[in-house]
Parts: structure tokens; C-alpha cells; sequence
């Protein structure tokens, strides 16, 4: 679906209205393969500062930058896909629990209308519904899990577990599920084998420099197979170098380019869903560089999806 006029689809970066690369703000899903979803919660962040609730609207700017064709990728997804901004479903800024009821509840209202959904947080509580509103329709997930953090290792609700929620709650096909660049200091010395013994096949930052991005690539995409794939993508797996504007930032992690030949690598697998978050505007530095990774993300999960559609999967 081509841009829309009144938006400023054909003017210059810097006007317009910045809808995710503005395609039409609706809410009238029919016919419509791909909806753009802000969730701008960020009440689950426990761990160091908020923030992320100011992501949607940050990465929405900075997606008009995206221009519309995919180089690496060969691909113009608008030209392959019916996209809108859905907009951003109803939080409450520190009800967490009324929050994932109310999540998952829209999200799978939006899922029965056929499109598939990027999401854009948010802090990471908000993969724990958007995984159970996915699960719903599509029966447990295969996951690809791009993160600093294994966010499985302890039983409270927030950024911190959404996984472990979601692999207690059988949303997740702990025969499939990868976390990719894992690394920091822990509060707690077994953080990772915590997250292996619920069934993560986890790689380490270490691991993953150690054996090099495309055997990285090769690993998740065994993993996959040809089960139904969630993507959820922690900006903080990248290094705060790249990325510094996020709530926990932890040193030593992917470089953009990496980052980047990692999702791309996700092409030709059967792809349900994608989550992006704990984009933390506030922290960002001048150049807006965090939001403008971001957005080229999301770009990449929507071209992931038309390619998709043109290989008839």
C-alpha cells in the first residue's frame, strides 16, 4: 500500500505526519496484511530507568527515513503488503497486571482481523501478552529471542520475566527457542542455566562472536524449521555503543551491521509476529541513533514479511 498523500508520503523527510512510514493511521483492518502496533508501557522496568513508553512515537519519527526498498534484502514491502498504524493500544502507566489482560485482549482482536503485527514498545513485559495473544490464534510459538537479558529468571511480573510467564503458560515451544546474545553481569550467579533448564538453547555473546554471525544464523534457523516463529528483539542486545539509549544497557554486545545480517538471516522462515523494545528516548543521544536503528529494524521485520508473501508463505 502506497503512502498516503495527506501524510506526507511524497515530501521530504523533515514534513508530514509521522505515522509508521507513513502509511494510513486505521483501525479498519480488512484486507490489510500488516498492522503497525505501539504498546507504550513501560511500568514493568524494575531493573534501572524507564522511558520506553516514549518508543512507539520515537520510532515512528524516525521511520520516515525509511524510503521504501529493501537493498539487501530486494525487496519494497510496500509495494507487497496492505500496512496501517494501527496507533497504540490503552495502557495505564503502572497497572501491569490490568495491562496484559487489556494487551493480549486488543492484540488478538487485531490478530482475528488477519493482519500480522509489528509491535513497538515499550519496555519487554510486553512480549509476555502479545506472546499469549499470538499463542491464542496460532497454538504455541517457536521464538527467536534477541536480548542482553534471559528474562527468565525470576517469578515477579515485569520487563525482567515475560519468558519464563510465557514458557509457565505453554505459550512458547521450548523445542524452539533461542536467545540470542546473552551476556552482562547477574544478580544472580545461574541466570542462564536457569533459562536453559525451561528449555532455552541460549547463545551467549561470547558464543556468538566465537563461532561468527552466519553460523549463528544457521543455528536459529535449525532451531526453526519450519514452525510458526515470534520474533522479539531487545535493543539492548545491541552494544550501548550503537544503541545507548535503552533501560539497561549492558557493554559487549552486537554491533547495527550485525544486528542487522542476524534479522535478515530470519528470511524464508514461516514468521507470525515481531515485538521491538525498551527503545528509551530519553537517553538517546543527539544524533538519535537508538531510534533510528529501530526503525530500520522494524523496516526489516516488514520486508522480512513481503518477502514472505512473494514466496507464497
Amino acid at each position: 500500500m502506497k503512502g498516503n498523500p495527506a501524510l506526507g508520503a511524497d515530501l521530504a523527510a523533515f514534513s508530514g505526519i509521522t505515522t509508521f512510514m507513513r502509511q494510513p493511521a486505521s483501525r479498519k483492518l480488512d484486507n490489510v496484511d500488516v498492522a503497525i502496533v505501539g504498546v507504550p508501557f513501560d511500568g514493568g522496568t524494575t531493573s534501572f530507568r524507564g522511558g520506553s513508553r516514549f518508543g512507539p512515537r520515537k520510532i515512528r519519527e524516525m521511520s520516515v527515513i525509511q524510503w521504501g526498498y529493501n537493498q539487501a534484502m530486494r525487496v519494497a514491502p510496500l509495494d507487497q503488503l496492505r500496512v496501517v498504524d494501527y496507533g497504540d493500544v490503552d495502557v495505564e502507566l503502572t497497572n501491569i497486571q490490568k495491562n496484559i489482560k487489556s494487551i493480549a485482549a486488543e492484540v488478538s482482536c487485531i490478530l482475528k482481523a488477519g493482519p500480522k503485527i509489528i509491535a513497538l514498545g515499550g519496555d519487554h513485559s510486553i512480549s509476555y501478552p502479545l506472546l499469549r495473544a499470538h499463542a491464542r490464534k496460532y497454538g504455541p510459538l517457536a521464538v527467536v529471542h534477541f536480548d542482553a537479558h534471559s528474562d527468565c529468571s525470576r517469578e515477579s511480573v515485569d520487563h525482567g520475566t515475560p519468558f519464563r510467564q510465557a514458557i509457565d503458560d505453554g505459550l512458547i515451544d521450548v523445542e524452539a527457542y533461542v536467545q540470542v546474545g546473552i551476556r552482562g553481569p547477574r544478580a544472580i550467579p545461574n541466570a542462564i542455566e536457569l533459562a536453559e533448564e525451561m528449555g532455552a538453547k541460549v547463545l551467549t555473546i561470547d558464543r556468538c562472536f566465537e563461532i561468527g554471525i552466519p553460523k549463528v544464523v544457521r543455528t536459529i534457523r535449525a532451531a526453526m524449521g519450519s514452525r510458526r516463529v515470534y520474533v522479539s528483539l531487545d535493543i539492548d542486545a545491541v552494544d550501548p555503543a550503537y544503541a545507548p539509549a535503552t533501560g539497561t544497557p549492558e557493554v559487549g554486545g552486537f554491533t547495527a551491521y550485525q544486528m542487522l545480517q542476524m534479522v535478515r538471516g530470519l528470511r524464508g522462515l514461516n514468521l507470525v509476529g515481531f515485538d521491538l523494545v525498551e527503545v528509551c528516548p530519553p537517553y538517546d543521544n543527539p544524533g538519535e541513533i537508538t531510534s533510528v536503528l529501530a526503525a530500520n529494524l522494524a523496516f526489516e521485520f516488514l520486508s522480512l514479511l513481503a518477502i514472505g508473501v512473494e514466496a507464497g508463505t
